[in-house]
């Protein structure tokens, strides 16, 4: 699945769905369907393919509608793998608070080790490995951890999804799979 950042936001960055889904299926992808929005998208595609997606994606984008995006990809199993390592969720926290960041790549340990877990209170992040798990007790649009700040600090590109959305995710991508495995 794609995950793209910052697309129908506020007025900006317009994008309708099925323009966003004919890129990936114009890109060599199948069984494309977007969810929300906000550019979720899944879709079938062999690791090859899926490899060069985010560059080519993002690339058509910036061509057809004139702003870059980022792209992010997760793979079903990566997903599920990100929604079992929630150390809040793990902890009680009310889901209504949590978000995940997806990394589009690994971040060093260093910059990991020297974000600032005082940035802001009663705010929490916890990052593993490509995932940045966010308690917002007082709202997302509220709190100092954001992508801007992330991604600076880290040297990699962000984008972040409410944990509804996580799962709702999950659930079509899996659905998608038990669909692909009875043809």
């Amino acid at each position: 699945m794609a995950l793209l950042r910052g697309i129908n936001v506020g007025g900006k960055n317009l994008l309708p769905m099925k323009d966003l889904a004919r890129l990936f299926a114009d890109a060599g992808c199948a069984d494309v369907r977007t969810y929300i929005q906000s550019g979720n998208v899944l879709f079938q595609a062999s690791p090859a393919k899926a490899e060069g997606l985010p560059g080519l994606i993002a690339a058509g984008i910036a061509d057809r509608f004139g702003y870059r995006t980022p792209v992010v990809l997760r793979t079903v199993e990566e997903l599920g793998e990100a929604m079992r390592n929630n150390p809040f969720l793990a902890a009680g926290a009310s889901e209504s608070w949590l978000h995940v960041l997806f990394l589009a790549s690994q971040p060093d340990a260093h910059r990991v080790a020297a974000l600032d877990p005082l940035r802001s209170p009663p705010d929490a992040c916890v990052v593993r490995g490509r995932e940045i798990y966010l308690q917002c007790p007082n709202g997302a649009g509220n709190t100092k951890l954001t992508n801007a700040y992330f991604d600076s600090k880290l040297a990699t590109i962000s984008t972040g999804r409410n944990w509804r959305t996580v799962t709702r995710l999950f659930e079509l991508a899996c659905a998608d799979t038990s669909l692909q495995e009875r043809k």
